[in-house]
């Protein structure tokens, strides 16, 4: 142990070098391959909660080996969108609107309208806007797989079921 004596020489304090017994951190690198598929049923989950949590898993922020700068999320199904709830009274209020690029060409439609026809589209947007606005939040939202029901095509990856709790 050495000393370290102040400009002002009145106190004389000793140096203590602490050795941490904590590994060194992991990063992920570019080419990382850790992605695994999983399986989320949306039924009678609330969609802001479940498109949250599925933000977090797109993003890989659940991995201890998460990194900002390489995009080391997992796959995520999604089954069942057409049976999400939504609370309060957003189906009658909430609108989205979108131009058709003809004149007089905006449209505004509901939330209960989008539900019925395009459950997909909604949860969709809803998990997009979670994610960071970069074309790795472009890159992250391809990795999310969306049915309105229990049926999808992505059976050969055997992806896992896991149930995100609200």
């Amino acid at each position: 142990m050495s000393t370290v004596v102040s400009a002002n020489a009145k106190s004389v304090r000793p140096i203590v070098r602490v050795k941490s017994s904590v590994g060194k951190t992991t990063l992920a690198r570019v080419g990382h391959t850790d992605n695994r598929w999983f399986v989320v049923d949306a039924a009678d989950q609330t969609l802001g909660r479940l498109a949250s949590a599925i933000a977090t898993r797109l993003m890989g922020k659940h991995k201890p080996t998460y990194t900002p700068t390489v995009d080391v999320g997992d796959f995520i199904v999604v089954i069942n969108t057409s049976k999400i709830k939504v609370t309060g009274r957003k189906l009658a209020q909430r609108e989205y609107d979108y131009y058709t690029y003809y004149t007089s060409g905006r449209r505004v439609k509901t939330m209960l309208e989008m539900t019925q026809k395009h459950p997909n589209t909604l949860f969709r947007m809803a998990v997009r806007r979670m994610l960071p606005k970069t074309t790795m939040g472009v890159q992250m939202l391809r990795k999310l797989k969306c049915y309105k029901d229990a049926d999808h095509p992505h059976a050969a990856q055997r992806p896992e079921t896991i149930t995100l709790q609200q």
